[in-house]
């Protein structure tokens, strides 16, 4: 059976981007505030959840909702499961949005918003894909099942929550990384080095406090501090930090009132994946205080900062490691906090390379923290995934890609992760192709719409040729 899926898909176009729209604009975030037991993220991730399993009963798949952890969307038959896994949370919007970042605006031949690229637009493609399936009424000997997370951005607790209820697929792929196909992916483990301040009184500055960053894996984008100080004229710090900022290409703010100063710094937020693409304003502006007559915890704290959190590959805290298949290991210092007299903390998300010993790892964090008077906890763990070049799913999705695009199918391995590690034979398969900026996590996001209804069409058939 000859199918001409991109035509199939420009058929159903105009639908598709506005029911993209619909989703984009629900604001699907994390929100501890109107979490309960029945609502484990929030009300924004039950609607978009909600959202999802009505349009899939409203065009006749089978559907269910797993306690509003996650969700699925089935059609065929057969023993064996083809999983397609996508998720609906989104991260914080973040400020210096052109437009509201809930709108969905088209502009240019791009939908912009919170979650256009990661993962909501991705996510409608594979809809897309098995609706079209669906409604050409070709055999299906398989099942096909669209698995919906919704905690994806924090702690994957809606994927250990699912499949502690519900079958596990035999192979499957993920609509949310980059095109061709990534067949390998980093081991992401969350950590946070923590201690307990106490007051040091005639210190020439003093550290109120400091902040910077929401995310473990996003890089900060903003940091402020605040200090105060009984002999230091603010005259003289402000000449010092402006001449820092203007010496390192930054952006940041001075302000002096009854007897404190605060700085700020503007910083480049991006995945935490890759922070080097970024700007860390809680790191450059940790750099500079550094400087100022602090004593005490006020010291130690920007003092570890500055030795062991000033690079991204960890060679400072004596883990740095790379190996062929997924390159460097990476840290990303995502949240840095600090109240004098209090409890300072620094969190951070690390991805390492399929071949790193993590134990080994693990024990040297654990003594640099003992050796400096912090403390370590490890928040989340994701081991690494690694699928096989020559499997058949590879070998499918290598072919679909050529087929689509004209380029070979280069098999990739990321920093990233993706729901394809929930699944022992799954790969991230697009949406992102290359040469296209990666936007996800950024002010402004965006999909390419043309981007997206060829990313659907390849999906369709992915669907088609699996289930033969």
């Amino acid at each position: 059976m000859q199918i001409n899926w991109q035509k199939e898909v420009e058929q159903r176009k105009e639908q598709l981007i506005k029911d993209t729209q619909r989703l984009l604009q629900i604001k699907s975030t994390l929100d501890e505030e109107t979490a309960t037991e029945e609502i484990p993220f929030g009300k924004g991730i039950k609607e978009a959840l909600d959202f999802m399993l009505d349009l899939g009963e409203k065009d006749g798949f089978s559907v269910k909702n797993v306690d509003n952890y996650g969700a699925h969307l089935e059609m065929g038959h057969g023993e064996e499961l083809i999983g397609i896994l996508g998720h609906l949370d989104v991260v914080p919007e973040g400020e210096g949005w052109t437009t509201d970042p809930y709108s969905a605006d088209i502009r240019d031949g791009r939908i912009y918003a919170r979650g256009a690229m990661d993962d909501k637009g991705p996510t409608m493609a594979a809809y897309y894909a098995m609706k079209i399936v669906k409604d050409l009424g070709v055999d299906v000997n398989k099942r096909v099942r669209l698995i919906l997370g919704t905690d994806e951005e924090s702690d994957w607790r809606c994927m250990d929550h699912y499949f502690e209820k519900e079958e596990t697929p035999t192979v499957g792929f993920v609509p949310d990384a980059d095109f061709p196909i990534i067949y390998a992916e980093k081991g992401i483990a969350d950590f946070t080095y923590e201690f307990n301040g106490s007051v040091h009184e005639g210190a020439e500055a003093t550290l109120l406090s400091f902040s910077a960053g929401q995310r473990f894996n996003m890089v900060p984008e903003f940091a402020e501090a605040v200090v105060t100080s009984d002999s230091v004229e603010a005259g003289q710090w402000e000449e010092r930090y402006s001449r820092y900022c203007e010496d390192h290409g930054l952006s940041g703010t001075f302000s002096a009132k009854e007897g404190t100063v605060t700085f700020t710094m503007d910083g480049i937020s991006v995945h935490g994946m890759e922070p080097d693409l970024g700007v860390n304003a809680g790191l450059r502006l940790a750099e500079f205080l550094v400087t100022l007559p602090f004593i005490g915890d006020d010291k130690r704290f920007l003092s570890f900062i500055s030795q062991f959190c000033k690079e991204s590959r960890g060679r400072e805290l004596g883990v740095a490691y790379s190996d062929d298949i997924t390159k460097d290991l990476t840290i990303n210092y995502g949240i840095l906090s600090y109240e004098h007299g209090g409890k300072g903390k620094i969190a951070f998300n690390m991805r390492y390379p399929v071949t790193f010993d993590f134990a080994n790892g693990w024990s040297v964090l654990e003594k640099v923290a003992s050796d400096h008077g912090f403390s370590i906890q490890m928040k989340t763990h994701l081991g690494p995934h690694h699928v096989d070049a020559d499997s058949d799913l590879v070998k499918t999705l290598q072919k679909i890609y050529e087929e689509h695009t004209g380029q070979e199918a280069e098999l990739l391995a990321i920093g990233g992760g993706t729901y394809a590690r929930a699944i022992k034979n799954a790969v991230a398969f697009g949406p992102l192709f290359p040469g296209r900026e990666d936007v996800a996590h950024q002010k402004d996001e965006y999909i390419i719409i043309e981007d997206m209804l060829k990313a659907t069409a390849m999906y369709a058939q992915a669907i088609y040729d699996l289930t033969r």
